[in-house]
């Protein structure tokens, strides 16, 4: 078996490497883990398949094995997948995006509790989540000291080493050394009544220390891996997805206009996926100079900014890439090293850190309602897709807080404006700006009664902009004002919609 001396330089911890079946064994039934992983970056990638055939076979011998699982965000199919395929998690939290998952959890098989991002290490500090007997994390390499190189993703890494009674690492051949280095750990938070502002003022700021601890003492197992993160690939950007690019740079650049924003802008977040990564290519030929970025994920788009000059510095907690844009990460790590800082999820997502910079916050939906009222999370109301991540933490506390969704989904058939979102995760009260292709709506100033309208006419498709505008129309004839509704049809647009052929859910 391989003892890496070249990643693994502390004496002691190199005594315990071991294969991943091996430390498996060592995990008990019904323990809770906190794993390693922040959207598709930074998971384990050994262990938790080794502990889905342990699992697989303790089933098929009659004996009840389930773990629950705590991560930072999503992880991939190594992980999530193959311990649900094998029935093997019996809560998950505080997000994820993996269909076998999505199956389990939606078919009550397995049970979720969907969290905002910045509140899941506080939680687990405060004890709310019960007690964390594991923590599986893994590491770039382990220094002489003991101490760890992050890897492309810290998320919630700094509290399951302290707050775990036991440890298993996995060193990942894999990752660059040149990461070392660019990770910014802070271990300056405090329970209440203790807790001290965090003093970050600023994008580049070091506040803490580039390096993870553990007492290692509590670490019982070493598992060396060399394998590669999920590295999502992102498609071109779409028609669509330029045109609400398009609306978002253009009201960026009136903004300017009126002396709400210089040109350098304020720090960008952007969320995930090919709309958000269509937004952030269309300011590559925007107006805007040295931009900064303080997001969860840095993906492709921010990257490409960076290595063009536009931007000049971004925070993340992960990096998640495609395959062509982590090739280039990679050859040219002293580069981004100087211009990336990587923190901890509880850091990133701060909601304290997010007010006092000014974010400038871009988030996807699944629907959104007349009122500015924000479905991020549900299908029909009852069927998770995949969790509501840290919108939320930005959300509320940006200085711009936008919802980008395109007006229309299952070709058409179903629109993406209702009068009543079928679930509601950000209430009209974080709203400011709602964007499709086909407009954008600034409901910053505005009553319920006005927000309605501008959303109907400026983000609506035209095939649904008549029956939003009929039933916002009745709705002002039949009760109260201060929001009109007709509950009645509100709760039944969606069935009454495939009733008579309009769209199809």
């Amino acid at each position: 078996m391989l003892r890496s001396t070249s990643r693994i330089q502390h004496p002691g911890l190199l005594q315990k490497v071991m294969s991943a079946a091996e430390a498996a064994a060592l995990i008990e039934p019904g323990s809770n883990i906190g794993m390693s992983g922040f959207t598709g970056a930074g998971y384990p990638k050994a262990l938790p398949e080794a502990l889905a055939a342990r699992i697989e076979a303790e089933h098929a011998a009659g004996h009840p094995f389930r773990v629950s699982v705590w991560t930072g965000a999503s992880t991939a199919a190594e992980l999530d997948g193959a311990l649900a395929k094998v029935n093997g998690m019996e809560m998950r939290l505080p997000f994820q995006s993996d269909p076998i998952c999505r199956e389990k959890i939606n078919t009550g098989q397995m049970h979720f509790i969907d969290m905002h991002l910045s509140h899941v290490a506080q939680h687990a500090w405060f004890g709310f989540l019960g007690k964390m007997n594991i923590a599986v994390i893994e590491v770039t390499a382990i220094n002489e000291d003991g101490s760890f190189v992050p890897t492309m993703a810290i998320g919630n890494n700094k509290t399951w080493l302290d707050l775990a009674d036991k440890v298993i690492l996995e060193v990942n051949h894999r990752l660059p050394m040149g990461l070392d280095g660019m990770h910014d750990v802070y271990y300056g938070t405090a329970l209440p009544p203790n807790r001290k502002p965090i003093p970050l003022y600023g994008t580049s700021d070091r506040i803490g220390q580039p390096y993870l601890k553990c007492d290692p003492n509590k670490i019982i197992a070493v598992v060396e891996t060399d394998k590669p993160d999920r590295n999502t690939s992102f498609a071109a950007p779409d028609e669509v997805s330029q045109r609400i690019a398009a609306h978002i740079i253009d009201f960026m650049d009136h903004e300017v206009r009126r002396g709400r924003m210089t040109k350098e802008l304020l720090p960008l977040q952007s969320g995930v996926g090919n709309v958000a990564n269509a937004v952030l290519a269309g300011l590559q030929n925007s107006p805007f100079e040295n931009l900064t970025g303080y997001t969860e994920v840095l993906q492709d788009g921010m990257l490409e900014l960076l290595r063009s000059g536009k931007m000049k510095a971004a925070s993340a907690s992960a990096i998640s890439l495609s395959h062509e844009a982590l090739a280039d990460f990679v050859d040219n790590i002293e580069f981004y090293r100087e211009r990336i800082v990587m923190r901890p999820q509880e850091i990133s997502n701060h909601p304290e850190v997010v007010r006092r910079l000014g974010i400038i916050a871009m988030n996807s939906m699944i629907e959104a309602d007349i009122y500015g009222n924000i479905n991020s999370t549900h299908v029909m109301g009852t069927s998770m897709m995949n969790g509501i991540g840290g919108s939320g933490d930005f959300a509320r506390n940006s200085y711009l807080s936008f919802f980008v969704t395109p007006s229309v989904a299952k070709g058409g058939k179903v629109s993406c404006i209702v009068p009543m979102c079928a679930h509601v995760d950000h209430t009209e009260h974080d709203t400011q700006v709602i964007v499709t292709e086909q407009g954008l709506a600034d409901l910053r100033g505005l009553s319920p009664r006005q927000r309605a309208q501008v959303i109907i006419d400026n983000c609506a498709h035209p095939d649904f902009r008549p029956m939003l505008q009929d039933y916002f129309d009745r709705a002002r004839t039949s009760g109260g004002q201060q929001t009109p509704h007709i509950l009645s049809e509100a709760l039944s647009w969606h069935d009454r919609c495939v009733k008579t052929g309009t769209m199809m859910a």
